[in-house]
């Protein structure tokens, strides 16, 4: 495996293969964000919805996500290692892209056994194309070369610029026509990847090749024999410490696909009252960070070049640290966005606080994501370069797991209760309404009736005190107590001790948004067609659930920044450990230096 061999074909003051690699990541980031920002929205929608979803509570969507999202980086190592042991870097990016086509096509696929078996082919084609794919970046570059972080910022904003386009056209495809039309986007722009990839291979020559084969030089074998150095395994050890930052990075960042998704569909003001688009889709916003990136990408890389020709700190682990304690500061805007919406009833946030937070988590990204993978090509020793970016994946992996763990964390479980009524008592809740259908054709017949004629969906928004003994849930629209219509059973006695616990009374009460749905397998039988039975009722206290996200955002925003800080604390110490693995930097290539986008 030769990482030191330069391309010779140069474009912009880089090789070529950059730019080759720059797209075929674009598309494939393009492909894996799009699917990503519809995931958990798709995964909570009711399977009533005229494009139903898998009807999962928030709580168990975001169990889902944080797994999923942590399977696809983990399987990095087996990546990283197949690569090193038997094909290659460039070889497993090949059919680890071909595997992910396959993923995103059989996810367009309306069924749930088509589901599950999408995610898994995108679980290991990301694993084979993901650490192999950034390694062959810094095998584009010779030991020394100033171009090298620059590069990996150029191969960030393609990263980042594919999360953009997806984000806003998979989340406008996904609104308009369904979800697996955007699921079947998403898997366009992994074809259009995979082309650019298998186009561009005589501009990859001589980069990320098998070296452990026949035609291995003596040397390569050698190495790949010989033990670890004193300075090597001091460098690893760093490596293992930074990926501990990666975890944490990561743990905070990536609410973005869950918790802040959720938040942003539930709670943020999105209406702009266009008349072709009267509310922007919640995974739209999901493009703010790639968007902020591709705006601020220069500006931020050009600080830490200035930064650095000033003699002051600039060492990757100090930009690391730096960029986490900045992402952190984010969390703070959205706990203005809690407060926001909390302040009244069933409240709603603006959506310039999603704006602000995405903006500081963006920031924090810059200075440490892209230093992380230039920090890897320079530390990690040669026989395990694809190994050891396997585990900086998994390191990322791990991350998305606990940011799903957090953001299952900040769902409350929800009460659920039986309607016991016929559904002729209930018809008062509810108004006609405008009720799509779709036929066996596809076609969409519009029905103007109540919901529950036709096994849909309705919520009902109420006041919630005790009185003695009882609950009352009184319908704010025409403040009568509705407890007749549904039995809460087991959860009366735990939700009457909590709400005398809090001191809710009548004069001062909390608020549920009750949401009635029918059984997802009585839905199936047909001669149970609106006859209204079946129906659960679930819900979660309004103020309890504000509480506890706004509590989710400070500790976020605490944890991250306290981490930081002890970071910078000890970095004399770390940086010891990598015996001047960056002091080489600028030995060769300065008269590239006015190119770069970044140092970091």
């Amino acid at each position: 495996m030769s990482n030191t061999l330069q391309s010779k074909s140069e474009l912009f003051g880089h090789p070529t293969g950059l730019f080759i690699l720059f797209f075929t990541e674009m598309w494939e980031r393009f492909s894996y964000y799009g699917m990503r920002g519809i995931l958990v929205l798709y995964m909570a929608t009711s399977a009533t919805a005229i494009d139903p979803g898998l009807g999962w509570s928030s709580k168990d969507a975001i169990w889902l996500y944080g797994w999923y999202t942590m399977l696809v980086y983990v399987a990095s190592i087996p990546g990283g290692w197949v690569a090193d042991k038997f094909w290659g870097q460039k070889k497993t990016v090949l059919i680890g892209g071909l595997t992910l086509c396959l993923g995103h096509g059989v996810l367009a696929i309306p069924q749930d056994w088509a589901f599950f078996t999408g995610l898994f082919l995108i679980i290991v084609g990301v694993g084979g194309l993901k650490p192999n794919i950034s390694t062959m970046v810094g095998g584009l570059y010779p030991e020394g070369d100033i171009r090298r972080d620059s590069g990996f910022t150029i191969f960030y904003i393609g990263i980042n610029l594919g999360a953009f386009l997806s984000s806003i056209t998979v989340g406008l495809v996904a609104y308009y026509y369904g979800w697996h039309y955007g699921f079947g986007l998403a898997g366009i722009g992994m074809l259009l990847g995979q082309f650019v990839y298998m186009w561009g291979q005589k501009y990859l020559v001589g980069v990320g090749e098998f070296s452990g084969g026949k035609k291995a030089s003596k040397s390569e074998k050698e190495a790949r024999k010989k033990p670890l150095s004193k300075v090597e395994k001091d460098r690893v050890i760093v490596l293992l410490i930074s990926f501990l930052i990666v975890v944490v990075f990561w743990g905070a960042f990536e609410q973005a696909g869950g918790l802040m998704n959720l938040y942003t569909d539930a709670k943020v003001d999105r209406y702009i009252g266009l008349s072709w688009l009267e509310e922007i889709p919640a995974a739209v916003f999901q493009s703010l960070n790639a968007g902020y990136i591709i705006i601020f990408g220069t500006a931020v890389g050009g600080f830490w070049v200035w930064w650095k020709k000033k003699g002051r700190e600039s060492s990757s682990l100090f930009k690391m640290a730096v960029g986490t304690i900045i992402m952190g500061l984010g969390y703070i805007f959205m706990m203005f966005a809690s407060k926001e919406a909390s302040a009244e009833a069933f409240g709603k946030a603006a959506m310039f606080w999603i704006f602000l937070a995405y903006l500081f988590h963006t920031i924090g990204e810059l200075s440490t994501s892209p230093v992380s993978l230039s920090f890897i090509t320079k530390l990690a020793p040669m026989k395990y370069a694809s190994i050891m970016m396997g585990v900086y994946f998994a390191a990322t992996g791990f991350g998305n797991k606990l940011a799903g763990s957090i953001g299952e964390s900040a769902q409350l479980e929800h009460y659920t209760a039986e309607m016991v009524v016929e559904k002729e008592a209930v018809f008062p809740l509810m108004q006609k309404d405008s009720i799509q259908l779709k036929a066996q054709n596809r076609a969409i017949i519009v029905k103007y009736d109540y919901p529950i004629n036709f096994d849909k969906n309705f919520s009902v928004k109420t006041r919630v005190y005790p009185v003695d003994n009882n609950i009352v849930f009184q319908n704010i629209e025409s403040e009568e107590d509705i407890s007749y219509v549904f039995d809460l059973g087991e959860h009366k006695e735990a939700l009457l001790v909590k709400l005398n616990k809090r001191e809710v009374t009548q004069e001062n009460p909390f608020h549920a948004r009750l949401k009635f749905e029918k059984d997802s397998d009585a839905i199936q039988v047909l001669e149970n067609r609106g006859d209204g039975k079946n129906y659960q009722a679930s819900f979660v206290l309004e103020e309890e659930q504000s509480a506890q996200e706004y509590k989710t955002f400070m500790y976020l925003t605490l944890f991250t920044v306290i981490f930081g800080l002890l970071l910078i604390l000890f970095l004399k110490k770390l940086k010891k450990l990598t015996h001047g693995a960056e002091d080489k930097e600028g030995t060769n290539y300065e008269e590239t230096e006015g190119f770069e986008i970044a140092d970091n």
